[in-house]
């Protein structure tokens, strides 16, 4: 009566066990792949029959020890015997080892302890419910120890599958472009998968960026297959209801923003070389892949950007090197004409034709320094004073200061070498020409025309600085 008692409470304890059960522990953990829980692989035959053999061993031990003191000591210090071979088997062999032992630890103390002895036949109502107190305490210890070791092997997994992600991590922060971060990206995900790995990229029409084995190709349905993942950033191939026909599974590659390729997994066996307890996993590792080429995006587009600072740089160089070198010698031109025609030697004609395409030329580069991008678009301003040179406007402290075209084409010329110190001949040569580089009066009555307008105490300026025998200079 008390065996079947004992029967029917195992019974009920196995149900409330297979409900309570966590789906990720025990036998499924050691289904998860290699990359989630390396160290914990299905046990082979073998193993779980040296587990077993082990709790009949143990039990046999304590049973031993048992006889030895039960006539001395009595049978109640002969229960606890059996507890330690059960807690050693949940936590070292795992939660069947462990109840086998129970069960063997339950008959084995009611075949030698109880009366009538050598049976398994129970008399005494006392020691009926010490066995059945044995058996449930040994089962729920074993439980409890087990779990555990689940919850051990667990923590191990996630310190795993956390150090995978991390190693790919690693190795693309070592990746500049984007061809190298394809590359990393699909040896890593075929080594830990233990499949062949491709990275397409392009919605419109999908090419391999980068594969393992080399020169892999996708077959048309395979393209349709990574076509749709990269536009709609759906799972889809072999193994998923979206294109089941394709021999690869694709998965996105995607930010915030977009998808920015597809990630394509395919087994030799043909069989769907992911499953649901992967998934996490290799969704993971994709989001590093994606952050991996955000960056390398990034960076691309910074280079870019540089060396369009540096062209459009250069470009205004240029242009301001051809019109500090262009200009005083259509000045000349044009002073030379304006000469002749004063003089009336020369054909007029031929004189009026030179000055006219003087001036049209002057025009020209006038238009290209102009063009100059960048910073010399950008107002000047210093000391409450802005200088448009493009839109040719001077303010002092927001309102507008109004300047001859030699005062303003002089502050222009100062404004563009800011801080540099410029020579009368140059000032002059820039302003009215080579022909008057000798007369430096024009410069000072401009210059002093300047600081009536622009400086807050024209008797000490702050703003154009005289340098004695040298020249003028704008302080920024």
């Amino acid at each position: 009566m008390w065996i079947r008692f004992a029967a029917a409470e195992w019974k009920r304890f196995r149900k409330c066990v297979r409900l309570s059960t966590p789906r990720i522990a025990g036998r499924r953990l050691c289904r998860m792949p290699n990359v989630i829980a390396p160290d914990y692989s299905p046990p082979t035959l073998a193993a779980r029959l040296g587990a077993h053999a082990a709790a009949l061993l143990l039990v046999a031990v304590a049973t031993g020890i048992g006889l030895l003191i039960a006539p001395r000591w009595g049978t109640a210090a002969v229960v606890l015997l059996y507890l330690p071979p059960v807690l050693a088997l949940a936590v070292y062999a795992g939660l069947w080892p462990a109840l086998v032992a129970a069960v063997i630890s339950t008959l084995a103390y009611n075949y030698y302890f109880t009366a009538p002895l050598r049976t398994f036949l129970i008399s005494s109502p006392a020691d009926a419910v010490t066995v059945t107190v044995l058996f449930l305490v040994a089962v729920v210890a074993s439980r409890l120890a087990s779990s555990v070791r689940e919850q051990a092997h667990l923590a191990a997994s996630h310190a795993a599958r956390n150090a995978t992600i991390a190693g790919l991590a690693r190795r693309l922060l070592s990746c500049a472009s984007e061809q190298d971060i394809a590359s990393v990206a699909v040896q890593e995900l075929a080594r830990l998968f233990g499949c062949r790995a491709v990275l397409a990229v392009g919605a419109a029409e999908p090419h391999v960026l980068a594969s393992v084995p080399d020169g892999a190709e996708l077959a048309p349905s395979d393209l349709a297959a990574a076509a749709l993942t990269l536009t709609t950033g759906e799972r889809s191939g072999r193994g998923v209801r979206r294109v089941d026909l394709a021999d690869w599974q694709f998965h996105a590659v995607a930010s915030d923003r977009a998808v920015l390729a597809a990630v394509g997994l395919a087994r030799d066996d043909g069989l769907p070389p992911t499953n649901d307890e992967q998934l996490p996993l290799l969704g993971n590792l994709l989001d590093q892949v994606a952050l991996a080429l955000e960056r390398a995006r990034l960076e691309r587009e910074a280079r870019e950007a540089a060396a369009l600072r540096e062209r459009d740089a250069l470009r205004a160089a240029l242009l301001a090197s051809i019109g500090e070198d262009v200009k005083p010698r259509l000045n000349a031109i044009a002073a030379a004409a304006r000469g002749l025609r004063r003089g009336g030697t020369g054909d007029k004609a031929l004189v009026s034709t030179v000055g006219n395409e003087t001036a049209k030329l002057d025009r020209y580069i006038d238009n290209l320094v102009d063009l100059s991008p960048g910073a010399d678009r950008a107002p000047l301003e210093m000391r409450g004073l802005t200088i448009d040179l493009h839109l040719r406007t001077v303010r002092r402290d927001g309102e507008a200061v109004h300047l001859t075209p030699k005062e303003y084409a002089v502050l222009a010329e100062l404004a563009k070498h800011a801080g540099r110190v410029l020579s009368h001949a140059h000032l002059l040569r820039a302003v009215w020409g080579p022909a008057q580089q000798a007369h430096i009066d024009y410069l000072r009555v401009a210059i002093r025309a300047l600081r009536q307008k622009l400086e807050r105490d024209p008797a000490h300026p702050e703003l154009i600085v005289n340098e004695p025998a040298v020249g003028y200079r704008l302080v920024p």
